[in-house]
């Protein structure tokens, strides 16, 4: 009996201790995050982004400020938090890489098909992540407002969750599988379940986001990770799929401040 209540008294300290140092672990990503954040290297895509928005380019020779990204012509401030969602001119739900490729090519006749379809980090693809991440940071701590009240903006919602949940490929996964549960992690990363009003608001607001690699990610390339991790084709640039994911995530998200552009590993 005494054996008995020894070994439960080792395991019960035992589990104490692997939560502690799981604890710790977590913690100590999220000190150096912040130490890493007041030096955040996205501040120089940011800078290359509002030169590229006031920049004159493209055919017609013209700049992005007549731009409409939501709330009205040259509007920036508040308008990250507030996409994907409906615009009349296009009849359709747009985020934001779609929105600034549909204002690329009404407004300086860039060839926008021929830019969705350059690699990511390539080219003028490097030009859409600047833009984006100078976007974003004009709104950093606004809480997310994803609009719901047109049709379309309810089916992409829907839609989405579909996508979301639905499972495939070779594995069997789905966005679900990692990102669908409270508590889940990757080596030392957690994953944040993006179900849930704080988990969707923490995981989608923080792209754009600079990770340590050297790289600047939009949340484009980062669902297109996603999907080469479920071993799943990759998904045409700013199409539908991804537009819906942004939906679902982003209004299971409203209410929380963006903290975009961040740092991620």
């Amino acid at each position: 009996m005494k054996h008995a209540i020894l070994i439960t008294a080792v395991l019960a300290a035992m589990a104490t201790g692997a939560a502690h140092a799981q604890k710790s672990a977590v913690d100590s990503i999220a000190e150096y995050r912040a130490l890493l954040q007041d030096g955040n290297p996205s501040e120089l895509f940011e800078v290359k982004g509002e030169e590229l928005w006031s920049k004159k380019r493209g055919p017609k020779n013209e700049s992005l400020q007549q731009c409409d990204l939501g709330k009205g012509p040259g509007v920036v401030k508040g308008a990250f938090v507030e996409l994907p969602r409906y615009f009349a001119d296009t009849q359709r739900v747009q985020d934001l890489e779609s929105r600034l490729l549909t204002c690329m090519e009404t407004l300086q006749g860039l060839d926008t098909a021929a830019i969705a379809k350059t690699p990511f980090r390539k080219g003028e693809q490097n030009n859409m992540v600047a833009l984006s991440t100078w976007i974003a940071a004009e709104s950093r701590g606004m809480k997310f407002n994803l609009p719901q009240s047109h049709v379309q903006e309810k089916t992409m919602y829907e839609v989405g969750k579909r996508l979301f949940f639905m499972r495939s490929g070779p594995h069997d996964f789905a966005c679900a599988t990692c990102h669908g549960a409270d508590d889940k992690r990757i080596r030392l990363q957690d994953l944040p379940n993006l179900t849930k009003n704080i988990g969707a608001g923490n995981g989608f607001g923080a792209w754009p986001a600079y990770r340590l690699n050297g790289t600047m990610w939009s949340m484009q390339e980062r669902i297109n990770d996603c999907y080469r991790q479920q071993r799943f084709p990759y998904p045409g640039y700013a199409s539908d799929a991804t537009i819906a994911l942004g939906v679902y995530m982003g209004v299971n998200g409203n209410g929380v401040a963006s903290t975009a552009p961040a740092i991620k590993r």
